[in-house]
């Protein structure tokens, strides 16, 4: 009875041992997969950071995120002919990746969309108001690079389609690298004021604050839009981490974060805009 009793024991040990090693086994064998790379546009920085790690404990592929002006994160594709996912901050830079051959069209989903507005301090110490007041003596101006940054290119146009530029450009002291850059510049209080995304203000709300921009003056939505690289050699993966960003439990994690949800939300700010990809 006592050797029975000392064989079942044992054989409920094997039984345990081999279910953790097999668990741990899987545990190792998924987080060995080659990491997914993605080339984004800062604009999604937050989101981007926190759904690459939902992503990786719910399938354990893990991402590689690499993130600053969207123009710059092509270069690097196109450079490096790697990446597995481009994400940019505008539907501009996504139709150059196509057109380069660095993005598929047949793949392209929108994330989130984003409307652009003025960034200032908390408190809007300079009592900014509208765009004519960007003009005035002393005010200090930020914005992103209009050649390689998606924001920058907006607040460039967006100033020439008002018939601010000229007026403006003499008030401009930076020009950051990428979106996190320059909304960085109110909350270091480096700028008196940014054009930015509205979303900028819920990135840091205890320091900056949005003033929203006259519906009629602004000449077009942008959109966060992601698309396999046509470099990927993880397609599968690629495609899982794609759905994964498009589906509603990311759609929330944006809400979140302040970004606009749909193209019917995003009218609301400007009804008469151009839309993405149209």
């Amino acid at each position: 009875m006592m050797e029975k009793k000392l064989l079942i024991g044992a054989v409920c040990i094997i039984i345990v041992a081999a279910s953790i090693l097999a668990y741990y086994y899987m545990k190792i064998s998924k987080s060995s997969l080659t990491p997914l790379v993605v080339f984004a546009g800062s604009a999604s920085k937050p989101v981007l950071e926190e759904v690459s790690e939902e992503f990786e404990e719910e399938t354990g592929i893990s991402v590689e995120l690499h993130l600053s002006g969207s123009g710059e994160m092509l270069s690097q594709m196109k450079i490096t002919k790697s990446g597995d996912l481009y994400i940019p901050g505008s539907d501009d830079y996504m139709t150059k990746a196509i057109e380069d051959g660095a993005a598929d069209p047949e793949t392209v989903k929108i994330l989130a969309y984003l409307i652009p507005a003025i960034i200032v301090q908390k408190g809007n110490p300079k009592g900014i108001h509208s765009l004519e007041d960007l003009a005035r003596s002393g005010v200090r101006i930020g914005i992103a690079d209009p050649k390689t940054v998606c924001v920058g290119e907006y607040a460039y146009k967006i100033l020439k389609y008002n018939g601010l530029w000229e007026r403006v450009e003499k008030n401009i002291v930076v020009y950051a690298e990428s979106c996190s850059k320059v909304a960085a510049l109110i909350t270091t209080k480096m700028v008196d004021v940014i054009i930015g995304w509205s979303v900028f203000e819920n990135w840091d709300p205890d320091k900056s604050e949005a003033i929203f921009i006259e519906p009629e003056r602004i000449p077009k939505i942008s959109c966060i839009p992601a698309a396999l690289s046509t470099y990927s050699k993880n397609k599968d993966e690629a495609e899982k981490l794609l759905n994964f960003l498009a589906s509603q439990k990311v759609r929330e994690i944006f809400n979140k974060y302040g970004y606009i949800a749909t193209l019917e939300d995003a009218r609301k700010y400007a009804p008469n805009a151009e839309a993405p990809f149209t």
